[in-house]
């Protein structure tokens, strides 16, 4: 095996090993689901136990907060806002392949929320505060928001952007559950399938967003050599 082969084959490990990671995710979302489905309508314990937390200490700044990030993190802004704008800023900053992952990856976490929902149709808990569309699991808002972190970490690897993204799945779970729209494992598993799809979908548009930083790479250099052979 020749050198160009060696590498080619190197550089497809880390894609390799992000499709299987989210192939795994989405898999335990979906066995989540079908535990859920099969055990019956009663919630796990630690689904009431979450909700009555909650319940037992109502607060008012809180519940401003969470309905803020249902909006945010639901409806029209999360499904074509924060797509549209973010791929637009990507596609003005020369990076095409990578605008058109985010949209991609956006569009394919949506479907698959929406194929579990109306695969193991769970209901939602009776307090809910909010009106809310068919099935609680998975949580739409949180699987949006792990496909935006993860989306984020995938563009711009930088530690900073893996702990904000985090926390912008932790706040959306939180919320979602003190609304009581969803049980906590509702949240759990669109953490799941949010991550995965960006993941999988990662992995796929790996050589073509490639190509947007080669040419990037080119360009910056063009410049830099443009401006030295300027000064001299």
């Amino acid at each position: 095996m020749d050198a160009s082969a060696i590498d080619d084959v190197l550089d497809t490990r880390p894609q390799r090993f992000r499709a299987t990671v989210g192939v795994v995710l989405i898999a335990l979302a979906c066995g989540l689901g079908a535990w859920v489905f099969f055990r019956g309508p009663s919630p796990f314990a630690i689904d009431v136990w979450w909700n009555q937390l909650f319940a037992s200490a109502p607060s008012q700044p809180l519940l401003v907060f969470a309905i803020a990030m249902d909006t945010v993190g639901g409806h029209l802004t999360a499904v074509l806002i924060v797509p549209v704008l973010g791929a637009l800023a990507l596609f003005l900053s020369r990076r095409r392949w990578s605008a058109l992952y985010f949209v991609t990856a956006s569009v394919g976490s949506a479907l698959l929320v929406q194929v579990v929902k109306h695969t193991f149709g769970r209901a939602r808990p009776q307090d809910i505060l909010i009106v809310s569309d068919y099935g609680s699991f998975p949580s739409g808002h949180t699987a949006n928001a792990a496909t935006i972190a993860v989306v984020a970490a995938v563009l711009f690897p930088h530690l900073w952007v893996r702990i904000v993204g985090v926390a912008w799945v932790v706040l959306m779970a939180f919320s979602r559950t003190y609304l009581h729209a969803h049980w906590l494992s509702d949240t759990a598993g669109g953490a799941l399938i949010g991550a995965g799809a960006a993941l999988i979908l990662a992995a796929a548009f790996s050589r073509l967003r490639a190509r947007d930083e080669d040419r990037l790479a080119i360009r910056s250099a063009r410049k830099t050599d443009a401006a030295a052979a300027t000064e001299s």
